[in-house]
């Protein structure tokens, strides 16, 4: 099973969430989850891009990958 990482002050969040029910950072704690979750997804589809044993499917976790990372298919190569 492979592990995540995150910083030191979600983890804190995390614990005063759940351990001490302290819920006024609800909003804090989401946007860095959906950061890290969407870091996640980039970091796959790089791999998968770089590892895809067909052209087909390296050209289709690169169009993804850019897609998501925001890059105008005018600057795409």
């Amino acid at each position: 099973m492979k592990q995540v990482q995150i910083s030191e002050d979600l983890f804190l969040l995390l614990i005063q969430y759940h351990i001490f029910e302290c819920y006024n950072e609800e909003e804090k704690i989401a946007k860095e989850l959906q950061q890290k979750f969407d870091s996640i997804i980039n970091r796959n589809l790089y791999t998968k891009y770089k590892t895809a044993p067909t052209e087909e499917e390296k050209e289709k976790a690169r169009q993804e990958y850019l897609d998501r990372k925001g890059i105008h298919s005018s600057f795409r190569w």
